[in-house]
């Protein structure tokens, strides 16, 4: 049959945790923990607080608590050791005593309260009422207290003044940032057309195949279009053809090259 300790710390192996992390939890001392599960109680304390001890780990550990005490009961240890309770916190009790200084000021209380010294009949002069030799008055003059109240007044202002002009003077809109202006449509006055759109910046250039006629040459920035005639076949250049596409009789097309290339359109 197990025993006290033997079930503590098969419990506490159970939930997978160290003696360590179970005095951080319950609040109880490490080493008082590691002599419930070595089987050991003689923690020098009181038995109540042994008891409670006992009471809260194992009620920690999801263990019956009431079987616990009294299996520890059966080992004949209650009040075995009773002293007097000192000024330490075992776990969450505090049990206090008279502390030395107490005891201090009792002795104090009883002894005999000293006469006062007779006062000089000539106090020396530069003396407060109070007999201190510091001179009466603050420590630190007014005037100066007013004047670093103002020093630190006016850097504020200085730093505050720095800060908002370069606030003003630096654009943080980069000039590349803003898009180009849309090229004017162009009004055509035949049927047939091919319409440029630009998926990204991409140049584009357009020559007509019968004789060479150079139709449309320009940068076409994201979303731009670029309307040109078409009179026979085309030849279509662009520098990255993934950001180019064309529009005919109401259809788009994507251009049959992904980077710089020459393509044919009939």
């Amino acid at each position: 049959m197990q025993n006290i300790g033997e079930r503590l710390e098969e419990a506490r192996k159970r939930k997978g945790i160290s003696i360590r992390e179970a005095a951080e939890a319950t609040k109880i001392r490490s080493d008082y923990l590691h002599k419930f599960e070595s089987n050991q109680f003689d923690l020098n304390l009181a038995d109540i607080y042994v008891r409670g001890f006992l009471r809260n780990y194992a009620t920690f550990l999801k263990l019956p608590a009431e079987k616990i005490l009294n299996d520890y009961a059966a080992l004949g240890r209650s009040d075995a050791k009773i002293r007097q309770p000192s000024r330490e916190i075992y776990g969450r009790m505090e049990v206090s005593i008279a502390s030395a200084d107490e005891r201090n000021a009792e002795k104090a209380a009883a002894a005999p309260e000293p006469q006062p010294a007779a006062e000089p009949a000539h106090r020396p002069s530069g003396l407060g009422r109070s007999g201190s030799s510091l001179p009466v008055g603050p420590a630190i003059p007014p005037q100066l207290i007013f004047r670093g109240g103002i020093a630190l007044v006016a850097i504020v202002v200085i730093l505050l003044v720095v800060w908002v002009i370069k606030a003003i003077v630096t654009d943080p809109t980069p000039v590349t940032s803003r898009p180009a202006p849309a090229a004017a449509p162009v009004q055509m006055t035949t049927d047939s057309t091919v319409t440029l759109i630009a998926l990204d910046t991409v140049r584009v250039k357009v020559v007509q195949d019968s004789d060479n006629k150079e139709l449309f040459q320009g940068t076409l920035a994201r979303g731009q279009t670029q309307v040109v005639p078409k009179r026979g076949a085309l030849y279509i250049t662009a520098s990255a053809g993934k950001n180019l596409e064309i529009e005919i009789n109401g259809k788009r097309y994507p251009m049959p090259f992904e980077g710089y290339d020459r393509a044919k359109i009939n």
